[in-house]
């Protein structure tokens, strides 16, 4: 009886620990969101300005994404490929095809611009996600938001992907990314989920920093 209670009490800690990480979260989040992209204004328009110069096309990509509890929200970027990028999938070798259905991801992909490369390469690609910070579709950090046939390969751990919001970064992202298996990939997420902590994320954050700095997994 006594273990017991012992076990419903530390369940409510839990509980009520992680509801006030999740509210700290947001309030830093929409902080952190707000001054970035205020700051950043003079970078979104050199950046806008040299993807209109490079390739036809609008500025920014909107993506559809799979977000917490299975909402399907909006994934804002600076638009990297060519407008045709979809259809350029048809013409792609065995090869190609083979690895693009295995990562969802391509070494050396023909669709991306010149300016394309270098935003991915810095990552600069992701800061119009800024916005979906605001709005309160992604966190600054968490797992990275996947898309329905993505989403699918994580099994069983499906429901436990989706019990939190999605980030801009993450632990995957911070470690490796695009120098990772897709089995990697998931369980990289699946342990920061099973982690959740605000040493956790300021940890991401700065690992995300060097990551950027060093330009490593990026593609």
């Amino acid at each position: 009886m006594e273990t017991t209670s012992l076990r419903t009490q530390s369940d409510v800690k839990t509980k009520i620990s992680k509801k006030v990480y999740i509210k700290i979260k947001r309030v830093i989040d929409v902080i952190f969101a707000s001054i970035a992209l205020i700051l950043l204004s003079p970078v979104f328009a050199i950046i806008a300005i040299a993807i209109k110069i490079d390739s036809k096309g609008p500025v920014f990509f909107a993506h559809k994404r799979i977000g917490k509890n299975g909402n399907i929200i909006k994934l804002y970027k600076f638009r990297s490929m060519v407008i045709n990028a979809e259809e350029l999938i048809k013409s792609f070798t065995p090869e190609q095809m083979k690895e693009y259905k295995a990562n969802y991801k391509l070494t050396n992909d023909p669709r991306i611009t010149k300016v394309g490369k270098f935003l991915r390469k810095t990552s600069l690609d992701e800061l119009p996600q800024l916005i979906n910070i605001i709005n309160g579709d992604l966190s600054i950090i968490g797992p990275r938001p996947v898309v329905a046939d993505e989403l699918e390969k994580y099994g069983v751990n499906k429901d436990k992907f989706l019990s939190v919001t999605p980030g801009l970064t993450g632990y995957w992202a911070a470690n490796g990314r695009s120098n990772t298996t897709y089995e990697q990939r998931m369980k990289m997420e699946l342990y920061y989920i099973d982690n959740l902590s605000l040493k956790m994320d300021i940890k991401v954050f700065f690992k995300t920093i060097l990551s950027v700095v060093k330009k490593e997994g990026a593609m």
